[in-house]
């Protein structure tokens, strides 16, 4: 999740769990704790697959923030003998201070697409449960509210349980409403034969009412979206060419290979005249909306005797205009409203259906 909602969650376990003794503190303590697993992002991994791919890592990772908050607990405790604090925080509290804080960054991140390492060092794939988009207003806001009011009044118990609960409650209606998504699709995909092809349903920006469906199946992907309100419409699909035939140069390279093990097979190749070269782009199809993908990379260039890797680089691609976000927008009321998308400057594809189920 973004860093606001990141420093909201820990402020907000820190004034629930020790907003009591320490008024103001816990909230602030809880709110650099909530975001501190975020600061790898200031390392420079070499590259830019590198930077994208190690990026929650081994700060995000569960058996490294349990051990960080057992030590902060046991400094946190040693403090209190020696300043002889009377009565003492004691460790319980300081562990679910500590504990909270830290644990929950990279569990919320967990249910976003992006993937965070949960079992550093362990090389398993990232975990991303897709069920909540990486910035949505409606599950930061209580937590926001909550925070504030404590940091106004130095303690607000009652709004501070009301935020972390309506945050709860919402998260809980995200995975419910995928489910129930990816209920409503498993027939339509299974009478195309798509029922055992790579699926990944996630929320549009900003809500979970209207979700994105992609399907991968060999050189081809498909694109669509479904809303909770679309009752017993029809799944339209649109069929996408992957860029298949680049797959194998794209593996041949490091950068190539440790983006298949981050994104799965949701990748798209395309070839490119960039810094008077042909250059292979490798395109995370996972972010982002339909024809707006934010995340590209150069793999390689080709030369007169074939493929050679470079230093990737991220290539920017076309970001969503207001048009875009109202297209999605109506797409949750009216099913299968016009939703044209805008792939590149050549071409426009609409989420209409190409393939109808």
């Amino acid at each position: 999740m973004d860093s606001l909602t990141q420093a909201c969650l820990g402020a907000a376990i820190g004034g629930t769990v020790l907003g009591r003794r320490l008024g103001r503190k816990a909230v602030i303590a809880g709110a650099v704790l909530g975001t501190l697993p975020d600061l790898d992002v200031i390392i420079d991994y070499g590259d830019a697959v590198a930077d994208y791919t190690y990026h929650r890592g081994f700060s995000h990772s569960l058996w490294v923030l349990g051990a960080l908050a057992i030590l902060l607990t046991g400094l946190a405790r040693a403090g209190e003998r020696w300043r002889r604090v009377t009565p003492p925080i004691g460790t319980l509290r300081w562990g679910l201070l500590f504990g909270g804080c830290l644990l929950t960054h990279p569990l919320l991140d967990a249910f976003t697409t992006y993937g965070t390492q949960l079992w550093w060092p362990l090389t398993t794939p990232p975990v991303s449960w897709h069920s909540i988009f990486i910035i949505d207003p409606l599950f930061t806001l209580p937590l926001l509210v909550g925070v504030i009011a404590a940091l106004i009044k130095g303690y607000s118990p009652r709004l501070l349980g009301w935020g972390l609960t309506l945050a709860c409650f919402y998260l809980t209606f995200a995975v419910a409403a995928q489910n129930t998504v990816n209920a409503r699709i498993a027939p339509s995909l299974a009478s195309l034969g798509l029922d055992e092809a790579p699926r990944l349903i996630q929320p549009t920006p900003f809500n979970t009412l209207l979700w994105r469906v992609t399907v991968v199946q060999d050189d081809t992907y498909y694109e669509g979206v479904v809303s909770l309100f679309d009752g017993q419409t029809p799944l339209a699909l649109t069929q996408l060419p992957r860029g298949g035939e680049w797959q194998d140069a794209a593996l041949a390279t490091a950068a190539g290979q440790r983006l298949q093990w981050f994104a799965g097979p949701f990748l798209r190749y395309r070839t490119e005249e960039r810094q008077g070269t042909t250059q292979l782009i490798a395109t995370d199809l996972r972010l982002g909306t339909p024809g707006y993908h934010m995340f590209n990379f150069t793999l390689a260039e080709r030369r007169n005797d074939g493929w050679h890797a470079i230093d990737s680089e991220r290539v920017d691609g076309a970001r969503p205009n207001r048009k875009a976000f109202a297209s999605l927008f109506s797409r949750v009321f009216v099913p299968q409203a016009d939703t044209c998308l805008s792939l590149d400057e050549r071409q426009t594809q609409c989420l209409m259906p190409d393939v109808s189920l």
